[in-house]
């Protein structure tokens, strides 16, 4: 028998025993921990969560503290990990684990699946690894290997192609292990049985069971559906000054980024002249202008495509809030999108 069968078990586990990745959050798998982990995991490299994650738990140890913790503090823990609505939910599900469960996760996968920002496979992840409950997690790198382990050339955004790995590997679960299975998968997933056309067959433990790597189709696995082109948007960012002070202002209630700290911007790409006319028109009193290295940032469905410019202002009005660098980098959560535009205050500190 070969592809997503039993026969994957045991060489599996027996890979995944003899080696894998030290993790943080492996060392010491509470389900807290494990939760966290998982949230900031997604969208984003392992690499750049291990700095993220040790200074969360140094700040946040606990289901309770970050339950009662402000949100100033934990959006700048979280400053450029971004898709900020998953903190949001971290905090929301925090407050919500105390009320209902004591301050400590539930182990029960239905239970940990009604949270806030908890889908399938963190219900799964934190269930399995946490709580020894035998039920699959089921992310990319999961879908990756089972598209290849049965040749299956069904997109591996479709909804059916989804349900149904999760249903054949929630067949597999051995009682004593599901945890380190679902681990053994993603590992796999992670560092041999690698996207975009670059599979390690040769490392593979599971070779000799692979229908696409039989087919000769391992490659060329898994398929996707196309994508729609990203909305473009064209943006002048404004990094005003007054004094040492540095102008950021709120992003609105809803949207993209919301309710985080930004730096100010017009639509469009703004000319100097264009500029100083916008800014006069509301009253700022401008003195020195001048052009910044234009920059680009691409969220899921949008890119914005910036042009910057370094501002000094005469005048105080009230539209901004000012603080100093230090503040700002210390206390407020300003998005990724916005750094390059900072360069300038670290030259002049």
């Amino acid at each position: 028998m070969s592809g997503v069968s039993p026969a994957v078990v045991a060489p599996l586990l027996e890979w995944y025993d003899g080696g894998h990745r030290d993790l943080p959050w492996r060392a010491q798998p509470t389900p807290y921990r494990v939760w966290v982990s998982e949230i900031m995991l997604q969208q984003t490299r392992v690499e750049a969560v291990r700095g993220y994650f040790a200074r969360w738990m140094d700040a946040l140890p606990d289901v309770r503290a970050l339950a009662a913790a402000d949100e100033a503090v934990y959006l700048k823990l979280w400053e450029g990990l971004g898709y900020y609505s998953r903190v949001r939910n971290l905090h929301r599900a925090a407050i919500e684990v105390c009320d209902k469960y004591g301050g400590e996760l539930p182990a029960d996968y239905d239970a940990l699946r009604a949270l806030p920002g908890i889908g399938d496979y963190t219900a799964g992840a934190i269930a399995s690894i946490a709580f020894g409950l035998p039920v699959p997690a089921v992310d990319g790198n999961v879908l990756r290997v089972a598209a290849r382990l049965d040749n299956d050339l069904t997109p591996i955004t479709d909804t059916a192609f989804k349900k149904r790995t999760r249903e054949r590997f929630a067949a597999l679960m051995p009682a004593d292990r599901p945890g380190d299975l679902n681990q053994s998968l993603m590992e796999l997933g992670a560092t041999v049985c690698l996207p975009n056309g670059a599979p390690l067959c040769g490392d593979c433990p599971v070779q000799h069971l692979c229908l696409g790597y039989h087919h000769g189709n391992a490659a060329m696995l898994p398929l996707r559906a196309a994508k729609k082109a990203r909305r473009v948007e064209n943006r002048t960012v404004l990094l005003r000054r007054h004094g040492a002070l540095v102008g950021i202002q709120r992003r609105p209630q809803s949207g993209l980024l919301a309710r985080l700290w930004e730096l100010p911007s017009l639509n469009g790409h703004l000319s100097p002249d264009e500029v100083r006319d916008a800014l006069a028109a509301h009253g700022w009193q401008v003195g020195k202008l001048l052009s910044l290295r234009p920059a680009k940032h691409i969220f899921t469905h949008v890119e914005w495509r910036m042009n910057g410019y370094y501002i000094e202002l005469k005048n105080l009005p009230d539209e901004l809030t000012f603080v100093s660098p230090s503040a700002l980098r210390a206390e407020y959560a300003l998005p990724s999108a916005f750094r390059a535009f900072l360069s300038v205050l670290e030259e002049q500190a």
